[in-house]
């Protein structure tokens, strides 16, 4: 029983104006206002995003859609959108969630490594306390000190694909749908180890759309597909500890591997994919180091470290 619309921002100031005397405070999180009439909500996200709840939705978002329609002419995109990436519930930062985020996609050197975490209701207070927030707040020496003690209370899954296997089936696979099997791998072994309790959500840190996530694992013949009560947001450890620990999680993983490819090379592989890397590679090269071990070869760095030898 709701309906979502997408507004503009001088639209948004209409609704709120029209709804004045109806608006409640405070609003939730990442809402311009919120309203409440006898049989409908209303939430206004500053996104643009307007969402109606309630016996009243149909007949509430009709009246500002004919309204708005002239300038959206884009309308069946923000339908698509509507229907494929959902709001986040309210409330859900308080909520039982497993939520899954992955790094080293970008990283020329390393790993492609992606964890999943759940987090009670019941230790919701512990891991604030811990001081998990958003990971790219915190600095590699505190994901390092944090990560063991998530390893430790929290149930959790990490799927470290290193780079000799992330070479042997990338010129069969994409980056995300590599992504895409990790991430459902590893929130497929959580719930396992949580059975027969289930989060109330699934949260995953979004890098393709969902139709086109679910399409990988279709294509990859992946089963089980995760797919109860899943949401999909960019930027997703901001709306719930879970991804957030997950994202330390996987860093702290990363950094470690990082730690022991660089011990065997006897060379400090750096992290990215920018000029320094292009010169550890060339040197790496030059001593016939086999970069299929340490180095995701698809990267254009690959051509470039080459070019540099020569």
């Amino acid at each position: 029983m709701q309906t979502v619309i997408q507004a503009t921002p001088h639209q948004l100031n209409q609704l709120k104006k029209a709804y004045t005397t109806a608006i409640k405070n405070p609003p939730p999180a990442y809402a311009l206002f919120a309203a409440k009439l006898p049989d409908v909500s209303i939430t206004a996200y500053r996104s643009g995003k307007v969402l109606f709840q309630g016996k009243g939705h149909a007949r509430e978002s009709a009246k500002w859609s004919k309204l708005f329609q002239p300038q959206r002419p884009k309308k069946h995109r923000s339908s698509s959108a509507a229907t494929t990436k959902p709001l986040l519930p309210q409330g859900l930062k308080d909520w039982s969630v497993l939520g899954s985020d992955e790094v080293g996609a970008g990283a020329y050197f390393g790993p492609l490594t992606t964890a999943a975490v759940y987090i009670s209701q019941d230790n919701l207070d512990w891991v604030r306390q811990l001081g998990v927030a958003d990971s790219k707040t915190l600095t590699d020496h505190d994901m390092i000190k944090m990560a063991p003690k998530i390893i430790a209370h929290l149930p959790h899954h990490v799927v470290n694909l290193l780079p000799e296997k992330y070479n042997a089936i990338q010129p069969q696979n994409n980056v995300n749908q590599m992504k895409a099997i990790s991430h459902n791998f590893a929130l497929h072994k959580v719930l396992e180890k949580i059975a027969p309790q289930k989060p109330q959500a699934i949260l995953i840190d979004q890098f393709a759309l969902p139709q086109t996530y679910y399409k990988h694992l279709t294509n990859a013949n992946q089963q089980p597909i995760v797919r109860e009560n899943v949401y999909f947001t960019t930027k997703a450890e901001q709306y719930h500890l879970s991804v957030a620990a997950a994202s330390i999680l996987a860093r702290y993983v990363e950094l470690q591997t990082m730690k022991k490819l660089s011990a065997e090379v006897g060379i400090t592989l750096p992290i990215g994919a920018g000029k320094a890397v292009d010169l550890v590679a060339a040197e790496l090269l030059r001593q016939q180091v086999d970069l299929r071990q340490y180095a995701k070869l698809h990267f254009a760095n690959t051509q470039k470290a080459q070019k540099l030898v020569k």
